[in-house]
């Protein structure tokens, strides 16, 4: 306790220092940037600024009450990391949840670790301390990653190497963003998981990627029973094989071909016949009277 207590009592100090002009620090090289780089201090909360690449867009309003409940009793246990912009000025890199729920309280300092970052560097560093420490949702990290893509250019390998996650990692969560947006939404608000979204993107179009999210919320089907559904609607969508046209038997075709039936009965008689020799003859009539007649002609 009373380390803490020492630690708290010298970030107060190294605040005073950050708010002497003469010994403004922007870079590492700078006088005094070896106290402050890197060291515990407590922060004006009304000079730190939201991360803009922060990739938390989504924040729970009761785990936050929770997490201001804690704060008020403990205190801000876990200190935020920010970065230096300005003279007295600074954006957040990590610790959104902290920063807004100790705002709730009234609180006007937090104790926060600063680090000079180029804004490259403070996305890169804002997505992986966020995937590290908190529980993002699987479509924040997804949109997350993308953004590294976009705008750092990193590629899925050199993106494993930063964010220390297997590349097929993210490659998966990449895939979700392929869904349609009520799955993603649906996603965000636990309405399914992510292993759900994995099964559904192998369907392309998103009409039916939509009716079977309605099915997994309705009957509250389980990731295997989806998987098994979409392996359902592929099979059923398999084109079917072409058999060979079934060839008339060579004796159906002599007497359509002289119309016997046709001249006997009158009428277009429709001869089918299957492949194994099976078939059936079909004899319409007009009228009672003309089903009469036919019938005098069969019973000769």
């Amino acid at each position: 306790m009373t380390k803490a207590i020492k630690k708290q009592a010298l970030g107060r100090g190294l605040s005073a220092l950050l708010k002497d002009p003469e010994n403004d620090i922007t870079s590492v090289e700078d006088k005094n940037a070896d106290k402050v780089v890197g060291n515990i201090i407590e922060l004006e909360i009304s000079a730190i600024e939201i991360n803009p690449f922060q990739p938390r867009s989504n924040f729970n309003e009761e785990s936050l009450r929770e997490l201001a409940t804690s704060i008020k009793e403990l205190g801000v246990i876990q200190p935020i990391t920010v970065r230096k912009l300005d003279f007295n000025k600074y954006q957040l890199i990590s610790g959104e949840r902290r920063l807004r729920a100790s705002t709730s309280i009234g609180l006007t300092h937090i104790p926060a670790y600063i680090r000079i970052a180029n804004d490259n560097e403070s996305l890169v560093m804002a997505l992986v301390e966020n995937i590290q420490r908190h529980d993002l949702d699987p479509i924040e990290i997804a949109l997350s990653y993308q953004r590294l893509i976009d705008e750092i250019q990193l590629t899925q390998e050199q993106m494993s190497e930063r964010v220390g996650k297997k590349r097929s990692t993210i490659a998966n969560y990449l895939r979700l963003l392929k869904l349609d947006p009520i799955i993603q939404t649906g996603i965000r608000d636990g309405f399914i998981s992510m292993g759900h979204g994995r099964a559904i993107i192998n369907i392309e179009d998103l009409d039916v990627q939509t009716d079977i999210y309605q099915k997994i919320v309705s009957q509250n089907l389980s990731v295997r029973e989806t998987e098994a559904l979409v392996k359902n609607y592929h099979e059923g969508n398999q084109p079917k094989a072409e058999g060979k046209p079934k060839a008339d038997s060579a004796f159906v075709v002599r007497e359509t071909q002289k119309n016997t039936f046709n001249d006997y009965f009158g009428s277009k008689v429709d001869i089918k016949v299957a492949g194994n020799g099976k078939g059936k003859i079909t004899i319409p009539f007009n009228s009672e009277a003309d089903f009469n007649r036919i019938i005098k002609l069969i019973n000769g």
